[in-house]
């Protein structure tokens, strides 16, 4: 069993405090959050679960941390309990500056503890219903839009949602990054509400992404096209559709899908469309329950502290491309 306590019930919180419940390697020591009126509220409705005076207490009698705070009090948090030797959940992302991830990276490493970040779209079972299939993109498309929301408006969009599709990418493309082209507009909020970004990458992989939290609608699309294939995925509806090109040799190997013939200059071709099966699975519960299991295997976690500093790094050259852009565009004004 893996003792965890939890930093934070906010909005988020409460949902990782109710998918911890349900996970039978986890124990739950209890919980702190700073503000004494939301705090007094989960007490009230949880009246077996601890309430924590102070944040070194509860990393004291814990074996991990779970940290579902603002950004900015990531890395304080995080060191704190790093440092004294226990595993780290914390929600994307890692931390507010590179600076601090850099640091939190090198702490975690001397401790040799395991830190796992939040990425909970490695967990959608769209994203997980295409794991058997080779992946070797050339272009890539992400959208993800939302209606907004003031939660969240700290960062920019690009850390508040964007940072997802960038986390599956890179995840995906597996190559070194050549260059980065951005540009966003804030619109009710300080920093910017809508961006649009164009990784290239050295394996000559390029993907578009574009992020908004001012949208009429809600939208959360990843496409891949590749050799042969063009993979969909709606993380929001949580479903996939696989098409793919074979050859007359390959037809036979096909157990589901609907085929449909082609003449090519190459000779006969078949397309296939199916769509995996993806288990209705809860994303944030398994993304817990896998770093609990990391703990207790010793093994590395999904998510690591590595790959959420990648992406971090990646996040933060974008928001410098428009920042860049948008002190050009005020020196017309």
């Amino acid at each position: 069993m893996v003792k965890i306590g939890l930093l934070g019930v906010g909005h988020l919180g409460k949902i990782h405090l109710k998918c911890l419940q349900a996970i039978d390697s986890v124990i739950i020591t209890g919980f702190y959050d700073p503000d004494d009126k939301v705090a007094k509220k989960v007490g009230q409705d949880h009246p077996l679960l601890k309430r924590f005076a102070s944040v070194a207490e509860i990393i004291d009698q814990s074996d991990a941390i779970d940290i579902v705070t603002p950004t900015i009090t990531h890395f304080e948090l995080a060191a704190a309990a790093i440092q004294k030797g226990k595993h780290v959940f914390i929600e994307k992302p890692l931390t507010h500056t590179l600076a601090e991830a850099e640091k939190l990276v090198e702490l975690a490493q001397a401790m040799a503890v395991k830190v796992q970040v939040g990425y909970v779209e490695r967990f959608n079972p769209a994203f997980l219903s295409i794991q058997d299939i080779p992946l070797n993109p050339l272009f890539i498309e992400a959208h993800r839009l939302a209606m907004f929301n003031p939660r969240g408006t700290d960062v920019s969009v690009v850390l508040d949602l964007m940072v997802h599709d960038l986390d599956l990418i890179l995840k995906i493309v597996q190559a070194p990054l050549k260059s980065v082209q951005a540009s966003g507009v804030a619109v009710v909020s300080r920093s910017p509400d809508i961006a649009n970004a164009r990784l290239e990458f050295m394996n000559g992989a390029v993907a578009n992404l574009t992020a908004s939290r001012i949208s009429m609608k809600q939208m959360r699309k990843l496409r891949l096209f590749q050799k042969d294939a063009y993979i969909s995925l709606d993380l929001l509806d949580k479903q996939a559709q696989v098409i793919q090109l074979f050859g007359e040799t390959e037809k036979d190997k096909l157990k589901d899908g609907n085929l449909l013939s082609l003449n090519t200059e190459e000779g006969k071709k078949y397309i296939n469309i199916a769509q995996p099966k993806a288990a209705a699975t809860n994303a944030i519960q398994m993304e817990l329950s896998t770093f609990a299991s990391a703990i207790l295997k010793n093994q590395k976690t999904v998510v690591t502290i590595e790959e959420g500093y990648q992406t971090l790094q990646v996040a933060h050259q974008i928001i410098e491309k428009i920042e860049a852009r948008a002190a050009i565009a005020s020196s017309f004004l």
